[in-house]
């Protein structure tokens, strides 16, 4: 056996009060295509980083885990956000050496961050 290799995170899972109305929300604002039925499947999108995600831990007042969402616009996907009942948490800011990320609230109060693509 080689050497060990960093486990990489292959699924996600979201848990929703109206899992109907959040799949409206997320289909509209990322173009996902969400399945029908108790456990609305989400294919892997396309043109994330190569070779996957990666992460970070940090301090907070809470633990949680948040997503990050690629977007192509950052302003246009914000204001679509806040238009189908999401909230604008933070609006786009560089981070030095990084990309440009602002943070929203979807209709559930669920904290997601939207990246310039």
């Amino acid at each position: 056996m080689g050497s060990d290799w960093a486990r990489p995170v292959v699924h996600w899972e979201m848990v929703a009060k109206d899992p109907a109305g959040q799949a409206a929300f997320y289909s509209k604002l990322c173009n996902w295509t969400i399945e029908d039925g108790p456990i609305m499947q989400i294919p892997a999108g396309l043109g994330g980083p190569e070779p996957g995600p990666a992460g970070h831990i940090r301090q907070g007042e809470r633990s949680s885990v948040s997503l990050y969402i690629q977007v192509r616009d950052l302003r246009a996907s914000i204001q679509l956000a806040a238009e189908l009942g999401g909230r604008i948490v933070m609006e786009p800011f560089d981070v030095p050496n990084g990309p440009t990320i602002a943070f929203i609230e979807d209709p559930e109060g669920v904290p997601v961050a939207l990246v310039q693509q």
